[in-house]
Parts: structure tokens; C-alpha cells; sequence
């Protein structure tokens, strides 16, 4: 059983690279928040997302190590998620240690693209509601994302796989993760 954990900032195409990769293989395709609103709705905590911010800090990190051991105990899964979640405090982690060392990851990929391309991504999708962060502000969440990756590696033993998504090129990123999930 391994656990492959897929991040990348909103917008870069990490659920597109990873969805592509994993086609035609033996291996689920999971999303953190959302094995985590169906343990809170399990548990009688949470009837959705927006209940479940509200819960307390220790609600949420009993959930996260609930949802963590789920994850872990499905066997081989692509784990779709956040290595850091920007808010107008700063930069919190996405994988808080008691997360990180529960799933125990094989590797971590971090899907990136040119800042620019991210931010011509956010403007034009209609679709999303994304920070409307300048190419700066997402060049420095990229860096930031990073500096966690490696720090979640050195807590879990984990690699990190850096995976460029550049506009027109999912082929190209798709094979670049190819050897991850081997």
C-alpha cells in the first residue's frame, strides 16, 4: 500500500495531471476535504464545508487525523490536496505534522507551471473563484509549497517530484510523473 500525495496551487492543473497519470491504473484518486466531510458527516459534526470551518481547532484536527488514517488504510491512492493553503494571516501548512506522519507518503509531487500561466489560468476561468494574487504573489506560494514539501519529506521519508504543467503540455507533465506512480 502506498500513498501518493498531489499538490500544486489553484489554478496550475494538479487534479488534471494526476487524473491523466493515473488512467487505466490500479490506483484511487482521492481528495483530503473530501473523505473529510464525509467522516464529519459520519461523525454528526459537519453537514458540509462551510459548517465544517467553523468547527473548533481541535474538531478539525481530530478530523484531519481521522481522515489522514482513512487515507492511509486504502491502499495504493493519488491523494489530491493542499501542501500549504495561503490566508490573509500567512501561509498554514496543508499537512500538518499529525497529518503527514499518518499518511506516510511514497512521494510527494508538487505540479507547477510558469507563474504567468497560473495567472492567465485564474483570470480566464470563468468557472472559479480564485485570489486574484499577482505572478509574484503566485511565484511565492509556489517557492513556499516548496520549502513544506521538503520539510513533509524529511518528517515521512517521502521524495519530492517536482512536475512542470505548462500550458498546452499535459502530455509532457504526464509523462514527467509517469515514474512516481510505478
Amino acid at each position: 500500500m502506498s500513498v501518493i500525495v498531489v499538490t500544486g496551487i489553484p489554478g496550475v492543473g494538479k487534479t488534471t495531471v494526476m487524473k491523466k497519470a493515473a488512467e487505466g491504473m490500479n490506483i484511487q484518486f482521492v481528495t483530503f476535504g473530501t473523505v473529510m466531510i464525509e467522516i464529519a458527516k459520519e461523525i454528526g459534526v459537519a453537514k458540509d464545508r462551510d459548517e465544517m470551518r467553523k468547527l473548533t481547532l481541535d474538531q478539525q484536527k481530530e478530523l484531519q487525523i481521522k481522515t489522514a488514517e482513512k487515507v492511509a488504510n486504502m491502499g495504493d491512492v493519488i491523494l489530491d490536496t493542499h501542501c500549504t493553503v495561503k490566508t490573509p494571516q500567512g501561509y498554514m501548512p496543508g499537512l500538518p505534522e499529525w497529518v503527514i506522519k499518518k499518511l506516510q507518503p511514497k512521494t510527494i509531487v508538487i505540479v507547477e507551471a510558469d507563474p504567468e500561466e497560473i495567472y492567465n489560468r485564474r483570470k480566464n476561468d470563468p468557472t472559479r473563484n480564485r485570489d486574484p494574487d499577482t505572478v509574484e504573489q503566485i511565484n511565492e506560494h509556489q517557492m513556499i509549497n516548496r520549502a513544506a514539501a521538503m520539510a513533509y519529506a524529511a518528517l515521512s521519508g517521502a521524495t519530492v517530484k517536482i512536475v512542470f504543467n505548462h500550458d498546452n503540455a499535459l502530455d509532457v507533465a504526464v509523462q514527467q510523473v509517469a515514474p512516481v506512480l510505478k
